[in-house]
């Protein structure tokens, strides 16, 4: 899950909550859309490999 961030970055969150805090994982912070998104599927290939 993908968010604007005020800066202009993008940021990267995980997409179920994290039980502890109650918040999503931050996956890591982005200066493009694209490279957001990128990382997001490198994440999903990951996870299932």
């Amino acid at each position: 899950m993908i968010r604007k961030l005020k800066s202009g970055e993008y940021r990267l969150y995980s997409r179920k909550t994290n039980p502890k805090t109650g918040k999503r994982r931050n996956l890591g912070t982005f200066k493009s859309r694209e490279a957001a998104e990128k990382h997001e599927r490198e994440v999903q290939y990951f996870k299932r490999h």
